[in-house]
């Protein structure tokens, strides 16, 4: 057993999720000084945001497969560096090429690092604690977005853009450090990793994972709470609240900040209450989803400018599909056994990514589509229609989250009545 407390290899593996969130949100309150200094579009600044993305995603269950293989440590390493390097080379491109590679890597690096402190949570705590830190680091981890907010935004504007994510590259660098002094892969020496798996192991152990209705109930999940507050934060929610609706840069980054910490004062409460009503999960994923479409109605529907209470009460709402999104790994954790946690929280993390990057992708087509002619900024009208995707989104996520539902409660009531009957007789 090793004396290091699992408090501090936590602590210290949470920092790194935090850091990677401000790399990973630090293109969202950027994304007009970026489309001036690289004298690009809506469509083609999209694309900054879905290369990062796209990697992410594409790497979720690959990297549950390493993660199961090589542990949270190494893996937390790798993404921090990659990170790192990203952040670097975005410091210094003039160049759109070098522009989208430097986000391919803050992508690649930001895959690894979420679900590898989940898998230090599993085996550094008891059971019982699990679903309170699985919510803690999804939560917590937003302040990250803080740091790419405000003080971003300062330092971009008082420094200019290579100071700025120069800084940032600094910031990833000391987490790294952290990381390699502190954490460890569990409290047992020597039982950081499992034996490498053959590439047959590898396929049934995703299938096995795959087969779970609980997995597959995960990833809907995570699709569907997950997208409308990500691509808010993210990319379009800053061009949405300056060139939309008219606020100050200051004001949008406000909002931004807002946002976050709602999210870090609801996230206790929605693992509070997966604890306590861990059958009906569904009813708070659910009840996200509905609010979430409500307000974007009322917003969208607004005649003119909304007034500023109105977005107040947008950016409150969207605060919780981050944590509503973590409920998905809930599932997946109480789906599947501990040797593929990993394999499992990747095919979960997929969902909420792949509905991010098609929505990015949708808002920057349509903002083009519909700014006129020899018009620089997308007009409030432009915003409206492609805000309006969002509901294709939430219609395929709902009814599938209710097919997983059903075929996961089947299964727990079969695997239920399975364990309570009674022997067969002359066994």
């Amino acid at each position: 057993m090793t004396r290091r407390p699992a408090a501090l290899v936590y602590a210290v593996a949470l920092t790194a999720y935090l850091v990677a969130v401000f790399h990973r949100s630090s293109l969202g309150v950027t994304g007009v000084d970026a489309a001036e200094r690289f004298h690009i579009n809506a469509s083609a600044l999209a694309t900054f945001s879905v290369a990062q993305l796209a990697v992410y995603a594409a790497m979720q269950v690959p990297v549950g497969v390493l993660l199961d293989r090589f542990g949270s440590r190494r893996l937390l390493l790798a993404g921090g560096a990659l990170m790192v390097a990203g952040q670097l080379c975005f410091a210094v491109a003039t160049d759109v090429r070098l522009a989208v590679a430097a986000r391919v890597l803050v992508g690649l690096g930001d895959a690894m690092t979420f679900i590898s402190v989940l898998r230090i949570v599993v085996f550094w705590f008891p059971g019982r604690r699990n679903p309170l830190l699985v919510q803690l680091t999804g939560t917590v981890g937003q302040l990250g977005a803080v740091l790419g907010a405000i003080p971003l935004v300062a330092l971009l504007h008082h420094a200019g853009w290579t100071p700025a994510f120069l800084t940032a590259a600094a910031l990833g660098a000391t987490a790294l450090l952290l990381v390699l002094v502190a954490v460890r892969d569990t409290p047992h020496t020597g039982h950081g990793a499992a034996v490498a798996p053959d590439l047959r192991g590898v396929r049934r152990q995703l299938a096995e994972a795959w087969a779970q209705p609980g997995t597959r109930l995960g990833l809907w999940t995570h699709f569907v709470t997950q997208f409308s507050g990500s691509v808010f934060a993210l990319l379009w929610g800053y061009p949405f609240l300056v060139q939309g609706q008219g606020l100050s840069p200051t004001a949008a980054a406000a909002l931004l900040t807002l946002m976050t910490v709602v999210t870090l004062l609801c996230g206790p409460v929605i693992a509070h209450l997966c604890a306590r009503h861990s059958y009906h999960r569904s009813v708070l994923v659910f009840a996200i989803t509905a609010a979430t479409a409500v307000i974007w109605a009322v917003v969208l529907a607004w005649p003119g400018r909304a007034p500023h209470g109105l977005l107040v009460a947008l950016v409150v709402v969207l605060a919780v599909n981050g944590p509503g999104s973590v409920i998905g790994f809930d599932y997946a954790r109480t789906a599947n056994p501990v040797h593929r946690i990993g394999s499992a929280t990747g095919i979960v993390n997929v969902g909420g990514f792949v509905a991010s990057i098609l929505l990015i992708l949708a808002v920057g087509v349509v903002l083009d589509l519909t700014t006129p002619a020899g018009r620089s900024t997308p007009p409030l009208d432009a915003f409206r229609w492609a805000f309006a995707v969002q509901y294709l989104l939430w219609a395929l996520g709902a009814a599938q989250v209710l097919r997983y539902r059903n075929a996961a409660r089947r299964r727990y009531a079969a695997e239920r009545a399975a364990v309570a009957a009674p022997a067969p007789a002359g066994t």
